[in-house]
């Protein structure tokens, strides 16, 4: 499948420097800002809520599998770290940044622990690797928690949708930027390396495994944030279902909907994916995930790069 790299004369590039140059881009993050004074349907906030929580989640699986090119199919297991870390500590009375701060510490922690091992695998034996990881501790999570997680009293008391709005809003600002600086650096230049062929790289002296360790470590923070960021939101859930595969596979659908290995396409993927999701879910409550699974491989068959292709495409349709 074709990635379309993060150059300045990709179609890619031209696409975000066009429609979402610096002041747009200002404008836009501040009116999303201004959203819980302005729009006064909760139902609205929460829609936009998720989309929020989707661009971070996708961004920091792309960080891993769009830049360095290491596919993991194990990301369940950092945003269920960081969930589960966040929300023991949150409800027990550490202050909830305080607590979002520590889940993602221990995302980071436990891919390293996963991810020394299995980076000496390649390939789909790494990916094999990581979704059997993911999996053993999902199972895990279930035996030692089988019972709901449900936040007190005193906190359902003072339940308010604006402030998670705020923290989603914060989180996709800072997954983005953070990946656009990265791959602006020499260390994203490494990855790139690397992701299009690691023997070529450490022949060039490229050390393929310490920016694969770095894609690592910095997919697993936002993911672990991004998990902090849900166990903020739900008032109640079983803790087994934040190690779920669905969040793995929800965030390569909307990486590679949106255009792998770029910035643009998580944002876009994640609009794509929570938009028609919750339409489809509205208007066929039965099957929608099967209508929905098959509009995927439509879309990655006939955009293999993405919905930001489409854009590279209409150029070449202006020129002709």
């Amino acid at each position: 499948m074709e990635r379309t790299a993060e150059l300045p004369t990709s179609s890619a590039a031209i696409f975000r420097r066009r429609l979402f140059g610096p002041g747009l881009f200002l404008a836009l993050a501040l009116i999303a800002a201004a959203a819980p004074l302005i729009v006064e349907r909760q139902d609205v906030l929460n829609l936009l809520f998720l989309i929020f929580l989707y661009m971070s989640l996708g961004q920091s699986w792309n960080i891993l599998a769009g830049f360095a090119g290491q596919i993991n199919l194990g990301h369940a297991a950092f945003f269920g770290a960081g969930a589960l870390i966040s929300r023991t500590l949150w409800i027990t009375g550490t202050p909830i940044a305080l607590a979002m701060l520590a889940g993602s510490a221990a995302a980071v922690a436990f891919a390293l622990v996963i991810g020394v091992p299995t980076f000496r695998l390649r390939g789909v034996y790494f990916s094999i690797g990581t979704l059997g990881v993911a999996e053993v501790m999902r199972i895990t999570i279930a035996n030692l928690y089988p019972g709901v997680t449900a936040l007190p009293a005193e906190l359902i008391a003072n339940y308010s949708l604006a402030p998670r709005y705020e923290l989603a809003l914060a989180l996709a600002l800072a997954t983005g930027l953070s990946a656009r600086l990265l791959l602006r650096s020499r260390l994203g230049l490494g990855m790139l390396a690397v992701r299009e062929d690691e023997d070529a790289a450490e022949a060039t002296g490229v050390r393929a495994f310490p920016h694969k360790v770095l894609a690592l470590v910095v997919s697993s923070f936002f993911a672990g944030l991004a998990g902090g960021t849900f166990a903020f939101y739900h008032l109640s859930y079983y803790p087994e279902l934040v190690f779920s595969p669905s969040w793995t596979f929800d965030a390569v659908l909307i990486t590679f909907v949106g255009g792998l290995g770029t910035l643009v396409g998580p944002v876009i993927g994640a609009v794509f994916y929570v938009v028609v999701r919750e339409q489809l879910a509205v208007t066929w409550v039965q099957g929608y995930q099967e209508i929905f699974g098959v509009l995927f491989i439509v879309a990655v068959l006939v955009l293999p790069g993405g919905l930001v292709e489409v854009w590279g495409r209409m150029r070449a349709l202006r020129r002709a």
